[in-house]
């Protein structure tokens, strides 16, 4: 009989940007000492998703494991421009450690930062490897963020050989059709559709949703999408319009304003918007939704 997977609700709302679902799925008793790490690790990285970054810093002690330490450099690294060094720095000191270099969190540490710096080499060289599937989600953004689909889908492969129905090969697959165009935009469309059917509908999955509607020529529906996402989260339309390079004090009007003049402009729609939907982070702007999932 199959060991019941308790921190399930927890990794899956992580995924599907359901962050504050995630941390109160996190309340789980009688777990196992290597359980209580996988859950206490998804838990902060949900609080670095939601912009908490400060509260991740005090909470994670110097003496914590490898990968408690490694989301606390993530959380270091986009809290101010004054750590960033340094966290780059102690990342590069810990990936040469070779006792704990192999350690998956910290692997994905790395990727998202070096990512980041848009080091797409130093980034693969972590990540490539795989081992779980947020590597391989992972793999895929950067591939689509090289503009190298072909990789993307081998990576996209592996994850469907290992899980076709988890979470993020069903994300990772409406990434890579977002990123071939065409005719994949409904496929892509329609995945987002039913994991918000199968779970709930999430910021993250609105905002897939909307992307595929403007890739359509469907404006109107996008601009619903986007103000049902702005209810569930204040950070989507910031998102969006960081891409274009608005300023990030622009309101509410002068985003949907945005999308009515992408009807004039749809050939600015570029395939790097589906960075909106990546599920790793919610802060960085430049990270977490691809400049920036």
């Amino acid at each position: 009989m199959a060991t019941p997977d308790h921190l399930f609700n927890l990794r899956n709302n992580l995924y599907l940007g359901a962050y504050q679902a995630a941390i109160n799925s996190g309340d789980v008793t009688n777990l196992s000492q290597e359980d209580s790490l996988e859950r206490d690790t998804l838990v902060h990285r949900c609080y670095i998703a939601l912009g908490q970054l400060q509260f991740v810093i005090s909470e994670i002690h110097d003496d914590a494991p490898t990968p408690l330490q490694a989301v606390k450099l993530l959380a270091l690294y986009f809290s101010s421009p004054d750590t960033k060094d340094s966290a780059i720095a102690s990342l590069k000191e810990w990936l040469a450690d070779p006792a704990i270099a192999n350690n998956a969190t910290l692997r994905l540490v790395a990727g998202l930062v070096f990512l980041h710096e848009n080091d797409f080499n130093e980034a693969l060289k972590h990540t490539n490897a795989g081992g779980t599937m947020d590597l391989h989600a992972l793999n895929v953004q950067i591939f689509i963020k090289m503009h190298r689909s072909d990789y993307a889908e081998r990576q996209l492969r592996i994850m469907q050989q290992i899980d076709e129905d988890h979470t993020l090969t069903q994300l990772a697959n409406a990434w890579l059709n977002l990123a071939v165009g065409g005719s994949k935009i409904q496929e892509a469309y329609l995945i987002f559709q039913d994991l918000s059917e199968r779970y709930q509908s999430t910021s993250l999955l609105l905002n897939g949703k909307a992307v595929c509607c403007m890739h359509m020529g469907n404006f109107d529906e996008a601009e619903t999408l986007l103000v049902e996402a702005l209810n569930k989260a204040c950070f989507t339309y910031l998102c969006i319009i960081h891409f274009y390079g608005f300023d990030d004090t622009i309101d509410i009007a002068s985003c949907l304003q945005f999308v009515q003049d992408l009807k004039l402009l749809s050939d600015l729609i570029e395939f790097k918007m589906i960075s909106i939907v990546f599920p790793f982070c919610n802060y960085s702007w430049d990270q977490c939704f691809f400049k920036n999932i």
